[in-house]
């Protein structure tokens, strides 16, 4: 069990942390990078970057956690924790993908079936969208691996 990729304590488990927290962070910076950030007008783009605010915070914890854990030489395999990484990462994954989905629902409806884009930089907020959807893949993944630690232990 100890040689499984991607457990808490482990270098891989590490690099999915900061590829979940790199990729949200993306996302919020790809949207607030606007000149005239609009986003506040529509609600499934407030909750976008309230979902990846959420997700980087998660993520970024996660990863001190794991950087002090490799620090130290522990693999942190105690059922407890185990069972919170699992819970956390169900709920940031779904969240995850409520958000993005809806926001991208929302960016193909008014930037490409509206025939025009009344946004001056309406592509930040699509690259806003992949970055989210990116996010979620690295965060789905994680919360697999911590199901399937959950059903080992």
């Amino acid at each position: 069990m100890k040689d499984f990729s991607g457990i808490p304590g482990t270098f891989l488990g590490l690099i999915l942390r900061i590829t979940q927290f790199g990729f949200a962070v993306a996302s919020m910076a790809s949207m607030a990078s606007a000149k005239t950030p609009r986003f506040f007008n529509f609600t499934t783009f407030c909750s976008l970057m309230s979902s990846m605010a959420l997700q980087s915070l998660w993520s970024f914890a996660l990863a001190l956690l794991d950087a002090h854990a490799l620090v130290t030489k522990k693999i942190l395999l105690n059922p407890v924790i185990i069972g919170f990484y699992a819970v956390g990462d169900g709920v940031i994954s779904t969240l995850s993908l409520a958000a993005a989905s809806a926001s991208a629902g929302v960016t193909i409806y008014y930037f490409n079936d509206m025939g025009n884009c009344h946004f001056v930089e309406c592509q930040k907020y699509q690259i806003s969208v992949v970055f989210a959807i990116l996010s979620w893949i690295s965060a789905s993944m994680s919360s697999l691996i911590m199901l399937w630690l959950l059903g080992a232990a």
